[in-house]
């Protein structure tokens, strides 16, 4: 996720929910507004909805608020963020249940027809190769299902490109060239319209570029700490100095490039959305 990204089998990084909730409110919001353009699902029986790359669970239960009686499953394939997530599972008041498991969102296929609704929130920045699953997605909806999908598309952002150069240099290059996605891991909004409308599916893609105005010391670090930085930090889990080194490098390139005002730090994030209903 916010929910929380799986990561690709590159970079294999460990999750930390609780550094990636600490920012769970702004992270939260580019889920409700996909969620908020989500149609009607067919209504001839309670729906079955997955949440691909589900996370510690915090939006997935969401799911069940605009559904009552769905059947929601939220898959992902870090067992620290499924740990977190498994407090939530259960019944739900409306009649439906909430349940989480275990899965690979670049290896998960739904049985055909499987689902009224496949959501995935944030996650498929982390797979090489994500838009090969769509053919597979798409075939797991009934007729008149949705897919649902947001991925961060802030690459070329300062805070992405530091932390890439910085793992590329002279001093980490050796340890660190090849942890990091590039920029490009998400496709050109056209490439996801072009692909899903060759689908047979009825298509909406589109960009928005969130302004978080955020607080307290190192705010842009502490973000990316949660999410882009988690291969970094998982390859330098085993020496407290080197990654002590690497995070004052980094911290003093990111205060530069993201300074503080009066009313706190102003960190854009770009979002892209694609939302495509199968016929």
């Amino acid at each position: 996720m916010p929910s929380a990204p799986v990561p690709s089998a590159a970079s294999s990084p460990t999750w930390d929910p609780d550094q990636y909730l600490r920012h769970s409110g702004p992270r939260a919001r580019p889920f409700l507004d996909l969620l908020a353009r989500v149609p009607a699902l067919p209504g001839d029986r309670p729906p079955r909805i997955a949440d691909v790359g589900c996370g510690p669970g915090n939006v997935t239960v969401l799911l069940t608020e605009r559904w009552p009686d769905a059947r929601v499953t939220g898959f992902d394939n870090s067992p620290q963020m499924l740990r977190e997530a498994e407090a939530l599972a259960g019944p739900t008041a409306g009649g439906g249940r909430l349940e989480f498991a275990a899965a690979d969102a670049g290896a998960w296929a739904p049985a055909p027809d499987a689902y009224d609704l496949i959501l995935s929130n944030a996650t498929l920045q982390w797979v090489p190769g994500h838009a090969d699953r769509f053919p597979d997605w798409v075939a797991g909806l009934r007729s008149g299902g949705v897919l649902a999908v947001q991925m961060p598309a802030n690459f070329d952002a300062p805070s992405h490109v530091l932390m890439r150069e910085l793992c590329a240099g002279e001093r980490w290059g050796g340890r660190l060239g090849g942890v990091l996605r590039h920029a490009d891991a998400v496709l050109p909004p056209a490439a996801y319209l072009e692909l899903l409308a060759g689908l047979g599916c009825e298509v909406d893609v589109w960009e928005t570029t969130y302004l978080h105005l955020l607080s307290g010391v190192d705010p842009v670090l502490e973000w990316v700490k949660g999410t882009g930085l988690r291969p970094v930090l998982t390859a330098l889990a085993d020496d407290a100095g080197a990654t002590e080194e690497f995070l004052e490098a980094y911290r003093a390139r990111l205060r530069e490039a993201y300074p503080a005002h009066e009313h706190g730090t102003v960190f854009p994030f770009r979002r892209l959305f694609a939302l495509a209903r199968k016929p």
